[in-house]
Formats: C-alpha cells, structure tokens, sequence
C-alpha cells in the first residue's frame, strides 16, 4: 500500500463528512451565497450584477447537487449517526 492510497483513503473519508455538513445546513449556505452576492454587487455599483447572479446560480445548484447526492448515498455502517 503506497502513501497515496492511505491519502486517498482520507480524503474519501472528508469527501463524505463535508457532503454530510452541505446536506445538513444547505439552506444556510444558499442564503449566504446569496448574501454574499448581494454585498458584492452593492460594492462594484450592479456593474457585475449578470456575472454575479450567474455565479450564484450556479454555485446554489452545486449546494444542491451536494444535497441530492447525499441523500442517495447508501448508509456507511462506519458512521456515527448523528
């Protein structure tokens, strides 16, 4: 077994804990993108507010891209329930 199996092994492992917090608290991250994107946009004057909605969208979408495949992940038998 190398090092980058054993890293690989981890990084699964991560992988899985940070999809399970994005599908626990999706909507508070969703509402500080949006947030976030609001402050930016009042910050440059609405100079960049299509680029900025874009990149809202599309990062809400991989929120729930995170979400959704959380939810069909079969259950890991090494994970503590929360």
């Amino acid at each position: 077994m190398s090092v980058f199996d054993g890293l690989k092994g981890k990084a699964e492992v991560l992988k899985g804990k940070a999809a399970g917090l994005v599908g626990e608290h999706s909507e508070k991250i969703k509402d500080g993108i949006g947030h976030a994107g609001n402050f930016v946009d009042s910050k440059t004057g609405g100079k960049y507010s299509g680029k900025i909605d874009s990149a809202q969208s599309k990062a809400s979408d991989l929120v729930d891209k995170v979400d959704r495949d959380e939810d069909n992940r079969p259950v890991d038998p090494y994970r503590p329930s929360a």
